[in-house]
């Protein structure tokens, strides 16, 4: 099951700008703080990598200095290192709330906001910091990045010109750049800085992966070469690797070389399916028990929860189905605004006391609604325009139609399906954050396409009529027909505009940003054929599913 914070964006979207390790000291500290002797034995037991001594010197020094912002600034920091983003996040705002102008120790609660996708919060720490240090290198990279993922892009970029005109030599400067300038349409520039990336470092493979990726892109000869020499390498690194097997991958497609492009796949796919850890069995499990959880009774239960507003547009979902088209059509309504896939929902999940779904057994009506109202709160940074609607595009909320129908029972939910050879092919393709984990087996991505239709059939079955279903197959075909279809689910009048879809300038942020910018082609339908006889693990996963589609199962 899809865990909070899945994304499909590139794995780029996980790194941080020109940030470094934790600022282990007191650097920043505010005036007449400093380092008391119990605080200097913790401090020289991080700097010899001994945290686990470090965290009990710390914690016991803050049983009897509990406002010690040093200490608790320190101890913030070794949550993080520890993946206990809870935890840090509790301690950096009693630090600031001693101390609100710890720079220090704000900046780093601004990069664990940006990790835990509270983007808005963010933001705000941001703004308070270049107000003190507007020439803060750090604080300005970090902005860009911020204002990127709640989609001001233009902000983003100026903020972004000016930290590569200061650091020229920053590959990954570079890089951040180069995402946003994707984003936006401004294709020419994004290659022209993914250059940049490889000329200053050529190992860097994701630069070379985000070039394939812009779909109108083709590597020369001379191109090819080089990535290959860099495969030859012994000391590339694992997802440096990784990204250089995709690329060449998508370069021998370009040729027509569909062989060499799926040995190529392959191999990327293999390496990346070696450094994560995930279980097919037991996202199956986890899908079960969402039935156990919400069944009719209990959807009965809880008939009057929720908050009434029927404000989101909630597109679900595997990647690689066809959203990103629905959701560009519908941002070209006038009562609709596009926004991108937001990690609220899975964050508010995650937040919920318990293990989900088991946790939602012990919510009230009530509750229900303040998630509800704290779904639309959280999301508001991302909200740009008047529209009375707005579009939530995360692929993997299908998980969570039962909360949201729970929480908004008003809004609506549309899920996009499209034939599974060629929905599981295209994610064996792509090279996606690692939280989506079963991408990257033929098996796995067969098996996850299954109980994604099933879970999905059980959804209309116990909230009938809740989820409209849009076939990418059919909106390729009869586009007009099926927005019209689309719309009427809405209550919402046919524009003609949304037929034009690809004349917005709306930025997009997702593997299909360019794709969208184009009218609707047919060329996607039936791509899986050129790889047919490598495919017998993905249709022995799917069984007979792939013969079947686009029925339903029962």
């Amino acid at each position: 099951m899809s865990k909070p914070g899945d994304t499909i964006e590139s794995v780029e979207s996980s790194r941080l700008p020109l940030t470094g390790a934790p600022a282990q000291g007191p650097q920043g500290a505010p005036t007449g703080a400093h380092l008391h002797p119990e605080v200097q034995n913790a401090l020289a037991a991080i700097h010899a990598n001994n945290l686990v001594l470090a965290e009990s010197l710390l914690r016991c020094f803050l049983q009897t200095h509990s406002a010690d912002v040093i200490a608790l600034k320190l101890l913030a920091e070794i949550a993080m290192k520890k993946g206990e983003l809870g935890t840090a996040e509790t301690l950096f705002a009693k630090c600031l709330e001693v101390a609100p102008n710890y720079a220090a120790a704000k900046h780093r609660y601004a990069m664990l906001l940006v990790t835990l996708k509270k983007l808005g919060l963010a933001k705000a720490q941001l703004e308070e910091l270049l107000l003190s240090d507007p020439q803060n290198l750090n604080y300005r990279s970090l902005m860009a990045y911020t204002l990127g993922h709640v989609g001001e892009y233009e902000r983003a970029l100026q903020y972004h010109e000016g930290v590569v005109r200061e650091v020229p030599d920053q590959p990954r400067a570079w890089m951040a750049y180069a995402n946003d300038l994707r984003a936006s349409g401004r294709q020419d520039d994004c290659v022209a800085a993914l250059r940049r990336v490889i000329e200053l470092k050529p190992s860097f493979g994701e630069a070379y992966w985000t070039l394939s990726d812009l779909r109108t892109f083709h590597f020369s000869p001379a191109e090819i070469e080089s990535m290959r020499t860099q495969l030859a390498r012994s000391d590339l690194a694992l997802h440096d690797r990784v990204f250089f097997h995709f690329s060449l991958a998508k370069a021998f497609d370009d040729l027509e070389r569909h062989g060499d492009a799926f040995a190529e796949y392959k191999k990327g796919n293999a390496l990346q399916r070696s450094a994560i850890d995930y279980d097919a069995d037991q996202t199956t499990k986890e899908f079960a028990r969402l039935k156990e959880v919400l069944t009719p009774d209990f959807f009965g239960r809880h008939s009057t929860a929720g908050c009434r507003t029927n404000d989101p547009i909630f597109i679900v979902s595997l990647p690689r189905a066809g959203s990103t088209l629905v959701e560009q059509i519908l941002s070209t309504h006038s009562a609709i605004e596009g926004t991108r896939e937001l990690p609220t929902l899975q964050t508010i999940a995650g937040q919920i006391t318990g293990a989900f779904p088991h946790s939602l057994r012990g919510l009230n009506d009530r509750e229900f609604e303040r998630l509800g109202q704290q779904y639309l709160d959280e999301t508001r940074v991302f909200r740009k325009l008047d529209r009375p609607h707005f579009t939530d595009k995360m692929p993997s909320n299908f998980a969570y139609a039962g909360l949201i129908h729970l929480m908004l029972p008003c809004a609506k939910i549309i899920d996009v399906r499209r034939h599974p050879l060629d929905c599981c092919m295209a994610n064996f393709k792509q090279v996606f954050a690692r939280s989506l984990k079963f991408s990257y087996s033929l098996t796995d991505v067969g098996r996850y396409y299954r109980d994604y239709v099933d879970l999905m059939a059980y959804f209309d079955h116990v909230l009938p009529g809740k989820i409209h279903r849009v076939i990418y197959e059919q909106l390729v075909n009869d586009p007009e027909r099926e927005v019209r279809l689309l719309l009427d689910y809405l209550g919402l009048p046919f524009e003609q505009e949304c037929m034009r879809f690809y004349e917005t300038n709306r930025a997009v942020r997702t593997p299909s940003s360019e794709q969208v910018r184009t009218p609707i082609y047919r060329k996607a339908i039936g791509g899986w054929r050129k790889y047919e006889t490598n495919l017998e693990p993905l249709k022995k996963a799917l069984g007979p599913m792939a013969d079947a589609y686009p029925a339903l199962i029962e």
